[in-house]
């Protein structure tokens, strides 16, 4: 009798980790494989150290195949074309098919320069959403390095991901002190959040005031309810909006170097699918991470539909943190294992944050447990030892993968370092 058929579209973050940690809830009584575009995990959360030069590509990369292999895990990196959930059948980028008894969508997003005239890579500003765009990033930084001028970081309108920009804005500043040329680089910070610290969460304990008080003591300009309305060579057209969404101020902000995040939107393989998607592409799921017009399609991490925090003078999504994607991937385990002993699924992700943030030096760490307040836990605090504990933890997360383990990453290694299992009430 066939077995039936588990295929996990993505291997990233969250795609990898669930496929390991699906095939040890379902065993045997399913086949589980994985559609990858290429061949190679890289460790996202590196990427800004892969910009400065602090970290070579190969450090942060996992060849896929022979760990699929061991982990009795079938595994193409063809790509996806198209997913047709009418059909049960995932259109490949070769040409053929594979047909699914269940599907989870791991894809991660498509990032949306296209939506700014001038931005990203193939634009003007650079990007440390990919390793390749980091590398791209990291040759700019040297050209910059070897004839200084202004510099602009942040994340654009839309955007859900915020961490990083402050990561990459402090991780610049220390590189450039390191070599003596800070002096000569003026940084301004450029963000749609409405205040420094938001970070797509209505702040996480004091961010505000530890962002806002780091920003200034490195000297750090920042720019907030920004929109960018366009990019052209090294020059940035920001407009600072009031609350009643009316036009503040407008900037043109010079760069020698910039560095935005963009708005994320659903890949091309699910878009405009009705009852799969919102109209931005991401996958509408339930509290067991099921969408509600295919049950047999479930999702996880960025690609996933979540509604933003509230209205703001500009728009700022909600991130979806590592240990929030782990609590999903886990869900869908065990939801997957019940469903195939013929029970219904019962398991909801805990959508908690945790979160560290390197900044070269020292950095930030926080916890919002849940992620969306009112919390129950609501707790930041920053020191070095955040910068020792990514290092830790980047070294742990990649080893794990390595070995194609399907253990509890972030929950595990985040709370123990940052004394959140003391903190819990």
């Amino acid at each position: 009798m066939k077995k039936p058929v588990i295929a996990i579209l993505g291997a990233g973050l969250g795609g990898s980790v669930a496929a390991f940690e699906i095939k040890e809830a379902v065993g045997s009584n399913a086949e589980v494989t994985v559609v990858s575009q290429g061949d190679t995990f890289h460790f996202v959360p590196s990427n800004p150290w892969v910009a400065v030069g602090w970290r070579k590509r190969e450090a942060i990369e996992v060849h896929l195949p022979p760990i699929m292999a061991r982990k009795k895990i079938g595994f193409t990196g063809v790509g996806a074309r198209r997913v047709h959930p009418q059909e049960n059948r995932l259109e490949l980028a070769d040409g053929d098919s594979l047909f699914y008894d269940y599907l989870v969508i791991a894809t991660g997003p498509e990032l949306a320069f296209d939506e700014i005239e001038g931005l990203g890579p193939d634009g003007f500003t650079q990007s440390v959403c990919h390793v390749e765009h980091a590398e791209r990033a990291a040759e700019a930084f040297e050209a910059l390095a070897r004839n200084p001028g202004p510099i602009v970081v942040g994340a654009v309108q839309g955007a859900s991901c915020y961490g990083p920009a402050y990561e990459f804005a402090m991780i610049l500043d220390t590189e450039l002190r390191r070599r003596k040329i800070r002096d000569q680089v003026p940084m301004t910070f450029v963000t749609a959040e409405p205040y420094v610290g938001h970070l797509g969460l209505d702040g996480v304990g004091d961010t505000k005031g530890l962002l806002e008080s780091e920003m200034r003591q490195r000297h750090i300009k920042f720019i907030t309810n920004a929109r960018v309305a366009k990019v052209s060579e090294g020059q940035m057209a920001v407009e600072e909006i009031a609350e009643d969404g009316s036009v503040k101020a407008i900037h043109d902000l010079p760069f020698a170097y910039s560095m935005m995040l963009p708005a994320f939107r659903g890949v091309p393989a699910v878009m405009g699918i009705e009852g799969l998607t919102n109209p931005k592409g991401f996958i509408l799921a339930d509290k067991h991470q099921r969408n509600p017009t295919y049950p047999n399609v479930f999702s996880l991490g960025v690609c996933v539909a979540i509604p933003p925090m509230g209205k703001t003078p500009v728009p700022v999504g909600v991130p979806k943190t590592g240990f929030m994607i782990e609590s999903m991937v886990t869900a869908i385990a065990e939801n997957l294992k019940a469903l195939l002993a013929g029970e219904g699924p019962s398991r909801e992700a805990t959508w908690n944050a945790i979160c560290l943030a390197d900044f070269g030096d020292s950095g930030v760490a926080f916890i919002a447990q849940p992620q969306i307040p009112p919390r129950n836990l609501n707790w930041a605090a920053e020191g070095r030892w955040v910068h020792l504990a990514k290092i830790g933890f980047e070294k742990y997360f990649i080893s794990k993968i390595r070995r194609g383990e399907a253990t509890p990453f972030y929950e595990k290694l985040a709370l123990d370092l940052i004394g959140a299992r003391k903190l819990k009430a």
